[in-house]
């Protein structure tokens, strides 16, 4: 082995500075160049919706290719993530969580609800061109036969639209080869630390029916990962000291029939198909079909202690109904691609997917909680149903009963969309694009909390009633005349609330580029502009059993409540929003190998709406907050005093980056070095809030606060000989609010007698007050991050290929960094404070997640057509946790999965 001695020294030199200056480029096998002698292969991306060589993209892209996900055994996002920096994400499990991007990090929040009260991704996720991105679920395609994944940072709106604000993320399939007939498999099967048995199997075959003319690619795929959180005995009962402990009869429960160990597993099945069919030398048509299944059963937290305050080990929780997340999507795409002319190009491009959400949590934790409990004791004294709201419980003695409950979501999407494309030769001095876009986008979702522990007034329910037993309340659901998808009462559930509804949006958006070279292959400059429409909508009903209509819901003869305004109220809201965003690029080759950029770009997400009575253009705005002060310690609160009213919903937000950067090859193609730094201002952040026992008793969104984001990257890519290559990226943030605006008071709303007596002027900011004193306000504070955005991450690695006779030895090691940062504003409600957090008071509580570094690697051999070798992910066994939450009114973190050691065989033809 000949050690090149400037390779050498040029890669001393890099890992000589600190680790914070330190990037991964993950360098693609698609170049359309292959790479001779030591020197790196070609990247070749389509960022810009033209293939170019990545060097010559002026924005920062990171690109890992097939074979090298392949390599590192990276089947799905999580896996993904370790290689990706200035990439974050709130995930609670599988299938679950939103990606951030470049520290523009949003509220992290339990799964309960979100398909209906979540905002839209700020950054955009494709399957070739298909979206893939969802309110904080966003899908989870299985990372198989894939040509390359690219990830593009900072906004993208010009050419990928209103998901796009912080970034896209790409996957691009394989497709057909139409030449020779080719295939393969990939067996694997290892353990889990602590845990159960992994296994994974995938295979490819790819046939030219007609050569040179039609050509299908087929791949299946089926992994199973083995559990390694564990579900211990318990017991759950009301806090100390509280009426329902005190004379309520104590109801304690416990968790006997789901005691199991390592019960959180996880399968993904499916199939992808592709036909390409070559018209002619100018037209081809590519049709492609997906199906895939993720099942995750169990629970993916674990609780640092139980509902008693016992300490548990890590990987263990208390949970007392039963989990899962069931999560399966059908799509099919088709691209047609052609040549008009010498001068002119033409792709259209179209998919239609349906996806199936079915989800269920444990929420016990809830009915603990002060609002939680309205819906576990029931007569004299209890938090609602009582004696003043219902004076038919006067004389009742105080019941409770045990405070077990879960939630379950039942979700479909159907999204299609249509894009037009036409470009001209991009060898020309001026060459363009210009588009248009169409897509529609719904989400059908029926939420129940099913956390009623009173009993519901079935036939031997109510007859106990009404002979002097214990009370009964009516079963709820959708309210009659409105959208759903469940258009009858919920019996036999336990629903206590619930949603039932349809949102989505239609956009129509025309967008446009031009390059110039104004020195031909030296200096560049294009821009584009994107105009864009959205027509957005909510409609279907909020349902509830927390209602003083006594004659429908207490005892009632019928069972049932459906009355709008008594146990329900209709939604029908719309909205529509346009607007243009821009990009402009200046790039500047200073010599072949050396080119610096800048870049000025727009992003944005479409707003939404909260759940907000409404129907036949009237809107009733929920009002909260009454002025209360605490004189001794002893709460007053003015009549008719609420001080803000719910928005009916929320506007999009805004970003503008300002980007510097440069793109760099030396010492005969073997070294890569980028770098860039950007500036973002991050305008009328959409922010949820939900704090039960001061804003009421439902999430809503908001325009809050702008950001100033800050930031530094780089990577590098290094040949050392002709076998080792080392890589690295990584990447710094400064985030930090630079508005600190207040949800304002309402004045008095002749319309809302709620507001009669508001002691807070229209426009002041509302006063919340505590026996502690002023709580903050709920927007945050000058200086501070938004959650999810660590100041600094990287990763590092280094891969060795070698001969021996007919065999290729090759191993590999590599260590990821996620610096430290938080699951919410930090001035959200601490979880640290008992005030706050025992029980804790909402599911929006904060923490601080702790910093925490992976460590993975390989070694194996290839002989032929063969491959064989052991991966390791996690060695060092590091807990993490990547997530901490009071999602279910607990705390709860997400471990790292811990150390998996899998053996792998594939084989080629």
């Amino acid at each position: 082995m000949k050690l090149n001695p400037k390779i050498s020294a040029a890669v001393a030199a890099i890992l000589s500075v600190p680790s914070s200056a330190l990037v991964l480029a993950q360098q693609a096998d698609t170049g359309a160049s292959a790479a001779t002698g030591g020197e790196l292969t070609e990247v070749v991306v389509t960022a810009e919706r033209r293939v170019e060589n990545i060097q010559d993209v002026p924005i920062t892209v990171q690109a890992i290719s097939g074979t090298q996900l392949a390599q590192l055994n990276v089947t799905n996002f999580n896996d993904l993530l370790k290689y990706t920096p200035n990439v974050t994400y709130s995930g609670n499990g599988p299938g679950t969580g939103n990606i951030f991007m470049r520290g523009l990090g949003g509220v992290g929040s339990g799964n309960q609800s979100q398909s209906t009260t979540a905002a839209f991704p700020n950054v955009a996720l494709y399957l070739d061109d298909q979206s893939m991105q969802f309110p904080a679920r966003n899908n989870d395609p299985y990372l198989v036969d894939m040509e390359r994944v690219e990830i593009l940072e900072g906004p993208q709106g010009t050419l990928f639209g209103g998901g796009a604000q912080a970034g896209a993320i790409r996957y691009i399939t394989n497709k057909p080869n139409l030449s020779a007939t080719s295939g393969g498999f990939t067996a694997g099967y290892g353990y889990t630390s602590g845990g159960d048995q992994n296994s994974q199997l995938n295979a490819v075959l790819n046939i030219p029916l007609i050569p040179d003319t039609l050509g299908v690619r087929a791949v299946v795929f089926n992994e199973h990962q083995g559990g390694y959180i564990s579900n211990v005995p318990s017991t759950i009962g009301f806090p100390p000291g509280t009426l329902a402990v005190t004379a309520g009869g104590n109801p304690v429960a416990n968790n006997a029939n789901l005691i199991e160990n390592n019960a959180n597993t996880v399968d993904y099945q499916g199939a992808r198909v592709s036909v390409l069919w070559k018209v002619n030398d100018n037209w081809n048509v590519l049709l492609q079909q997906n199906y895939q299944n993720l099942e995750a059963d169990g629970w993916f937290y674990s609780y640092p202690q139980d509902s008693n305050g016992n300490n548990l080990q890590p990987y263990q929780l208390a949970a007392f109904v039963p989990a899962y997340t069931k999560d399966r999507y059908e799509s099919t795409s088709w691209t047609l691609n052609g040549k008009i002319s010498d001068l002119l190009s033409m792709v259209y491009t179209g998919s239609y997917m349906v996806r199936h959400i079915t989800g269920q949590q444990d929420y016990s934790n809830y009915e603990r909680s002060p609002s939680g409990s309205f819906y576990s004791c029931i007569g004299t004294g209890a938090g609602y149903f009582n004696q003043t709201n219902f004076p038919a419980l006067t004389g009742k003695p105080l019941k409770c009963y045990a405070p077990v409950g879960g939630w379950v979501d039942t979700v479909q999407n159907q999204h299609q969309s249509h894009e037009l494309r036409l470009s001209t030769n991009p060898e020309n001095r001026i060459s363009g694009l210009a588009g248009v876009y169409w897509e529609k986008f719904v989400i059908d979702d029926e939420m129940n909390f099913n956390y009623l522990a009173i009993p519901q007034c079935d036939p031997a329910n109510l007859a106990a009633a009404q002979a002097g037993g214990p009370a009964c309340l009516s079963a709820v659901g959708p309210v009659p005349g409105t959208w759903s998808a469940q258009a009858s009462p919920i019996v036999d559930n336990n629903t206590a609330f619930g949603e039932d509804a349809q949102r989505g949006y239609k956009q129509t958006a025309v967008f446009g580029s031009v390059n110039f070279d104004v020195i031909p292959k030296v200096l560049t400059v294009s821009g584009g502009t994107r105009w864009y429409k959205y027509n957005e909508f909510e409609e279907g009903s909020e349902f509830y059993s927390e209602s003083t209509s006594s004659g429908y819901i207490l005892n009632h003869a019928n069972g049932v409540c459906l009355q709008k305004g008594l146990c329900g109220f209709p939604m029908d809201l719309s909205k529509s929003e346009t607007g243009t965003r821009s990009r402009i690029n200046l790039s500047w080759h200073i010599t072949p190998d050396v080119m610096a950029y800048y870049t000025f770009s727009q992003g944005f997400r479409p707003g939404g709406f909260n759940r907000t009575s409404s129907s036949n253009g009237e809107v009733h705005l929920a009002a909260e907050v009454p002025f209360c002060t605490y004189p001794g310690g002893v709460k007053t609160c003015i009549a008719h005093s609420d001080q803000y009213e719910k928005p009916a919903g929320y506007n999009s937000d805004n970003l503008i980056n300002n980007e510097i950067g440069l793109k760099t090859e030396f010492f005969d193609h073997r070294l890569l070095f980028n770098a860039s730094a950007y500036y973002m201002k991050w305008e009328n952040a959409q922010i949820s809030l939900f704090e039960p026992t001061v804003l009421g008793n439902t999430t809503f969104n908001v325009n809050g606060p702008d950001f100033l984001i800050k930031g530094f990257e780089v990577q590098f890519v290094a040949r050392i000989t002709d076998g080792l290559t080392v890589q690295g990226s990584s990447s710094i943030n400064s985030s930090s609010q630079s508005s600190s605006p207040c949800l304002e008071s309402v004045g008095v709303d002749p319309n809302n007698v709620k507001t009669a007596n508001n002691p807070t002027p229209a426009g002041q900011c509302i006063v919340v007050n505590s026996p502690q004193g002023p709580i903050p306000n709920a927007l945050g504070a000058f200086g501070t991050a938004p959650p999810f955005s660590p100041p600094w991450m990287f990763n590092l690695r280094a891969r060795y290929d070698w001969e021996m006779n007919s065999y290729k030895p090759f191993a590999w090691v590599g260590a990821s960094h996620v610096g430290s940062m938080t699951n919410e504003p930090r001035n959200f409600f601490s979880g640290n404070n008992p005030q706050f957090a025992s029980p804790p008071v909402t599911t929006l509580l904060l923490y601080t997640i702790p910093s925490y570094t992976t460590y993975d690697g390989a070694i194996g051999v290839t002989k032929d057509a063969w491959t064989a070798q052991i991966t390791g992910s996690n060695l060092s066994n590091a807990y993490g946790p990547t997530n901490i939450s009071s999602g279910q009114f607990i705390k709860s973190e997400i471990p790292l999965r811990p150390r998996v050691v899998m053996f792998l065989v594939s084989y080629t033809f």
